[in-house]
């Protein structure tokens, strides 16, 4: 028996992480199932990097490992936790959270003219092209490096609900 379990939503920028986990979190809450959700990209918003942690990963731990303490005190034991890398950061998850972890990797995929889209829908400032290159790299990168055993959901064209329903039944909730 684990003591807890994460469901690890990664992807490019535009694909839907955010969407996804918070539908998941509604879906859960809908049915009265105790747990929590933390959105990863907001764990290393910290601007120049520390010495010695260019990549953010050791910030993004200590953050981590410190609010999932907080949830853990008060008895949860399921997290979403969406992120970009997430899918190959799931070492890091493990020893921030503590204890037996069971993790279901998930990883949202979109042709490059869908996120190209959302993006725009997102991005009111002067960056919309940056992160249009950026999400491209890492939509490859990340196809290319997810582990072995990582569920691969395309979001073109589907409901944040159904694309929730089916990261909830690769996690067994």
């Amino acid at each position: 028996m684990t003591d807890y379990e994460v469901l690890l939503i990664g992807g490019c920028a535009g694909v839907g992480k955010s969407s996804v986990a918070w539908e998941v979190s509604a879906q859960l809450q809908g049915e009265g199932r105790a747990h929590c959700h933390i959105e990863g990209d907001t764990m290393d918003q910290i601007h120049p990097a520390p010495p010695g942690d260019p990549h953010r990963s050791a910030i993004t731990e200590r953050n981590l490992a410190a609010v999932w303490a907080n949830y853990a005190a008060l008895g949860r034991r399921l997290l979403v936790y969406p992120n970009t890398a997430a899918v190959l950061d799931a070492d890091l998850v493990v020893r921030a959270m503590g204890g037996s972890v069971a993790v279901t990797a998930v990883l949202l995929q979109a042709d490059p003219a869908t996120v190209r889209a959302r993006l725009a829908r997102r991005e009111i400032g002067s960056q919309l092209d940056h992160h249009v290159e950026r999400s491209a790299w890492m939509a490859g990168h990340l196809a290319e490096n997810a582990p072995r055993g990582t569920v691969r959901i395309r979001t073109d064209g589907r409901s944040v609900a159904d694309i929730a329903h089916e990261a909830r039944r690769a996690a067994a909730w």
